[in-house]
């Protein structure tokens, strides 16, 4: 399941299209859907998504819904939903009742913002956020003892909300404090305990999109090169945040949404999912780290923008709604990574030379390997065949392929490594971002600095990171000082001085 940022610019258009939130374990979605009327009054709907095929379900009520209510699915078949009322905002669950709709009142949060966070893992508990002027306020909307109640008081404006963990302990936030956004980590076991998570540079705004338990690869955007690209790094890793050339589209705009899940501690081969936007339309995007590259398929119809779901068998959900088909599923089939992999090594090793053979006797043809996964539990509603040759055409076209000759990217393990930088940095990135080279030209797709550990006053040492690590460990970013700069990754916090490094 995707565990990603919440978006603000999903809100509901025409009359069928509302923005899908699909629940924890992928088994329910839900959306507030438009009646085709004149009045076009709104409703709540739950998409079921994991029998043979997907259906809806409306949860009408007695009097139709504001466009700017929030739907959260539960596991449990229920939706939580956050509709204004005067000064305040009302918390109900909204479940199936015979021909009509059940609901019941959870209770009510005094502020005059509320955001919901996105399904926490499980699927039994849901969170939000009401920011004020210089603090914002975590609740737990859903699951407590009696109704909804105040988790965490967290100094700063905080947006976004990514869950690092399959447990729901640790949420991390983007949080405006003293003009700059960072991304910070609560911990919900311990009180609301806050720490930095993500600082490239003292002067960046930096926020994080995405992150995968599983693989620890994390998804970011950050000005630190001087203007705001995505980049991609490892929880609980030193390594330098990486910010590919592939991901800098231009005329458009590129936003995560889903990344496949399995690939255990092996973040260079987690396909990531985006939405490809530009004003030629919109389209869906593939990209691996270790393949450095962006895929481009087409979008079914009716796509339920920046949407989707990785099924364990590899295959990449998308939710749509047409005029004719109110409620779909479409699945794309993505190719291995495996296959790349073996073709460039095929491209790399040299042909051997072989004596003479003795004939044998006849030999069977080899039956080629379907590649194809079979389909999972959910049975294919329309199927979308990628376009390796046809890409979209507009101001996004088709990306640079990397060199077939370039070697995969090394898996990001905790072993000492030496990175030499030859030269200075330039005037042009000095003033870009204090060092920091954008990677044009960078073979591995990352920039010259290197991201280190930082650790602060406010950051809890005893919060838990990546499974392999003690805690997350903040991704930081810090300026060359030298003609030559060594670094070595250890599980302790780092300082650049010099030409060296030392363990702080």
């Amino acid at each position: 399941m995707t565990i990603c940022a919440t978006e603000d610019t999903m809100a509901p258009a025409g009359p069928l299209a509302g923005r899908l939130t699909i629940a924890a374990d992928g088994s329910y979605a839900a959306r507030l859907a438009r009646h085709d009327d004149a009045a076009g009054s709104w409703f709540p709907e739950r998409w079921t998504l994991s029998g043979p095929e997907p259906y809806a379900v409306p949860l009408q009520g007695t009097q139709p819904e504001e466009p700017d209510s929030a739907l959260l699915p539960l596991t449990d078949g229920r939706v939580l939903i956050l509709r204004r009322v005067a000064d305040r905002f009302a918390v109900s669950l909204l479940y199936p009742a015979g021909p009509g709709t059940g609901e019941l009142l959870l209770g009510a949060v005094a502020t005059p913002r509320l955001t919901l966070l996105p399904p926490a893992p499980g699927g039994a508990l849901a969170y939000a956020l009401a920011p004020e002027a210089d603090h914002t306020t975590l609740w737990r909307v859903h699951g407590g003892a009696s109704g909804p109640e105040r988790v965490a008081r967290i100094p700063g404006r905080c947006t976004g909300g990514v869950w690092l963990d399959r447990g729901g302990r640790l949420l991390a936030l983007d949080r405006e404090l003293d003009g700059r956004t960072k991304t910070v980590v609560v911990d919900l076991e311990r009180g609301g305990e806050t720490g930095l998570l993500l600082q490239i540079t003292e002067e960046s705004n930096d926020r994080l999109l995405l992150a995968d338990p599983d693989s620890g690869l994390l998804l970011l955007r950050s000005d630190a090169p001087g203007y705001d690209r995505l980049g991609w790094g490892v929880l609980g890793s030193s390594l330098p945040v990486r910010f590919p050339e592939c991901l800098r589209p231009t005329g458009g705009t590129l936003t995560p949404f889903a990344v496949q899940p399995g690939q255990m501690l092996a973040p260079e081969s987690c396909a990531v999912a985006f939405r490809m936007t530009a004003a030629s339309g919109t389209w869906l995007g593939v990209w691996r780290p270790s393949e450095r590259q962006l895929r481009q398929y087409p979008a079914p119809e009716g796509w339920l923008p920046g949407t989707g779901l990785w099924t364990a068998d590899g295959e990449l959900l998308l939710p749509y709604a047409t005029e004719a088909e109110p409620c779909g599923v479409a699945r794309v089939g993505v190719p291995e990574e495996v296959v790349e992999r073996v073709d460039r090594v095929k491209a790399v090793l040299p042909v051997q030379p072989v004596g003479a053979v003795e004939p044998v006797g006849r030999v069977e043809p080899v039956q080629p390997v379907e590649l194809v996964r079979p389909m999972g539990p959910m049975g294919p509603v329309r199927q979308v065949e990628p376009t390796w040759a046809g890409r979209p055409t507009g101001p996004m076209g088709p990306h640079r392929r990397a060199e077939p000759e370039q070697p995969p990217v090394e898996p990001l393990e905790a072993v000492e490594a030496v990175e030499a930088v030859e030269g200075p940095p330039s005037g042009e990135a000095a003033e870009n971002g204090g060092g920091i080279v954008p990677d044009a030209g960078d073979d591995d797709n990352r920039s010259t600095a290197s991201a280190q550990p930082s650790a602060t006053d406010a950051e809890p040492q005893h919060i838990p990171g990546h499974p392999q690590m003690c805690r997350p460990v903040p991704l930081q970013e810090a300026p060359l000082a030298a003609r030559q700069t060594r670094w070595s990754v250890i599980s302790g916090p780092v300082r650049i001085s010099g030409g060296g490094c030392a363990a702080g």
